[in-house]
């Protein structure tokens, strides 16, 4: 079980990612349980892109509307009979959120019988077995994978396989579905069901196919990787012709289509996720007649997706002519125009501008204007203290990028005039080590300060001799201040040391050499 959640959190994008608890939560605060099915189950298992987020709840989901809507989703189009809300969550997400159901189909071609019903009452309606899986979504049984006709091992084995005998004569639509899920996927079709496709197109099976099930094959074609190829494989097998009798590969616009993806594939690239699928539809009926295209619109359940076909000209060509005109005089502005706009709307221009102008500055926003990005003077605005911990940084870092572009900024000394007003005060010095006072040593422990000790005698000697001899009086030091008593000099030398003592200073002569012979010859009679 837990894997299954391991699988989904690193397998859907951020923002699909907060769509999944946006509206689990939702659902869970109106008492419904709620289930992800379908192709999102699909493709995280398999490891095929997730174009779009499919949830399926127990309970009525026009209910949700109102706090989806205050939750930041916008409500493409609902479906009042199969009561279904399609929606665009936040981050540009497409999602569908179904009621679960039973569908009894009592003749071909017919609307089918519908009764709510269970989670797998409502998979085991569904078409083949790879999109009859569910992940409950629900408190106690989060990530519990719902699989009653085993398609994950027909996902391993790369099958495409139907639920039962009377899949094609329920919904003919599910042919044409057959063909573009192995065109997609480049998947082989179950033996047995290809027997039963080979037993609907002898039956024509096809015939029965509601205006409803061609409009959503319409705009499932807008949302393909590869359209034309779709397209190609639908051709060949006549299905074509089923969603629009005058529409054949001869109609589609396949160098802009060819274009439009190359572009798409670049600005991905770049850190932009526009969304292709007006555009798409606008190449693939690029040739048909405006009848035939107003009549695709008609069928096609999200009016989001058809309102942004429509007006996919007419914003193109409002955005051209800004930028021929002052908003975008330099690279600078241009850059910050572009930057603005739609990303769906940069992608279409790209292909279909006719003025040298507008495809230049378009080419070089997704170009040329990139690598100016890698002359930011980074080392230099480290130097300066300019580093990301500033809040001023975004800012600054854009105004040299503009400067750049204009070519305002062309060398180290310019670079370094403009940054250096901006660069912040240098950090204050550190302050310096407190330095506690030495405690007082004891009384007793103080040191003595050194003095010449003069000679032991016996015998007491006058005049001379005896000043000599006397002993040093004693310096006063001050007691806060030790130092390292020194060696006594030696007696060859002779010093002159000046004592305090009562105010005056006493001149101390230190013995020389002859006294101290003296006094070897003074030992020396003693001992005889």
């Amino acid at each position: 079980m837990a894997d299954y959640i391991y699988t989904m959190e690193i397998r859907l994008t951020p923002d699909q990612q907060r769509g999944v608890i946006l509206v689990q939560d939702i659902a869970r605060d109106a008492g419904m349980n709620i289930y992800l099915t379908g192709g999102a189950v699909r493709d995280i298992i398999s490891g095929f892109p997730i174009r779009d987020l499919d949830f399926t709840v127990q309970g009525n989901p026009l209910k949700l509307q109102k706090q989806l809507e205050l939750a930041g989703a916008a409500v493409a189009s609902t479906d009042d009979d199969l009561k279904t809300s399609y929606l665009v969550l936040p981050g540009n997400v497409r999602a569908e959120i179904g009621s679960a159901r039973t569908e009894r189909y009592e003749k071909t071609g017919k609307p089918p019988v519908i009764t709510p019903g269970t989670i797998i009452e409502d998979l085991r309606r569904r078409d083949f077995t790879v999109n009859a899986m569910a992940l409950s979504l629900n408190p106690g049984s989060r990530g519990l994978l719902m699989d009653p006709f085993n398609g994950a091992a027909d996902i391993e084995a790369k099958l495409i396989r139907i639920l039962h005998n009377y899949s094609f004569m329920e919904d003919p639509s599910r042919l044409i579905r057959a063909a573009r899920f192995a065109a997609r996927f480049h998947w082989p079709i179950e033996e047995r069901t290809l027997a039963r496709i080979q037993s609907a197109r002898e039956n024509n099976y096809i015939e029965y196919i509601t205006d409803r099930a061609i409009g959503q094959e319409i705009e499932q074609l807008a949302y393909e990787d590869d359209p034309l190829h779709i397209v190609r494989v639908l051709e060949k097998e006549d299905y074509l012709k089923v969603l629009n009798p005058h529409w054949s590969t001869a109609k589609v616009d396949t160098a802009g289509l060819g274009e439009l993806m190359k572009t798409r594939q670049q600005m991905n690239q770049l850190g932009y996720t526009p969304d292709p699928s007006p555009a798409v539809l606008y190449f693939l009926t690029g040739r048909l007649g405006d009848k035939d295209i107003a009549d695709m619109r008609k069928l096609i359940p999200r009016k989001d997706l058809v309102a942004a076909w429509k007006d996919l000209e007419d914003n193109a060509k409002s955005l051209a002519k800004r930028l021929t005109g002052k908003e975008a005089a330099t690279p600078s502005r241009t850059w910050k125009l572009l930057s603005e706009a739609r990303p769906e709307m940069v992608l279409f221009l790209e292909v279909t501008a006719k003025q040298q102008a507008v495809a230049q500055k378009i080419k070089n926003f997704l170009g040329k204007w990139r690598q100016v990005q890698q002359k930011i003077p980074l080392l230099e605005m480290t130097e300066l203290r300019i580093t990301p911990q500033m809040p001023e940084y975004p800012k600054i870092a854009h105004d040299v990028f503009m400067l750049l572009l204009d070519g305002k900024l062309r060398s180290r000394t310019e670079i370094l005039k403009f940054l250096k007003p901006l660069a912040p005060p240098p950090p204050p010095p550190p302050p310096p080590p407190k330095r506690g006072r030495a405690p007082k040593p004891p009384a007793a422990a103080a040191p003595q300060p050194a003095a010449v000790a003069a000679p032991l005698t016996t015998k007491k000697k006058k005049g001379k001799d005896a000043a000599a001899l006397a002993p040093l009086p004693t310096v006063p030091q001050p007691a806060a201040k030790t130092e390292v008593a020194k060696a006594p000099p030696s007696p060859k030398v002779e010093k002159i040391e000046k004592v305090e003592k009562r105010g005056s200073l006493k001149k101390v002569a230190k013995p020389s050499k002859k006294k101290a012979s003296g006094k070897k010859k003074a030992k020396a009679k003693k001992r005889r």
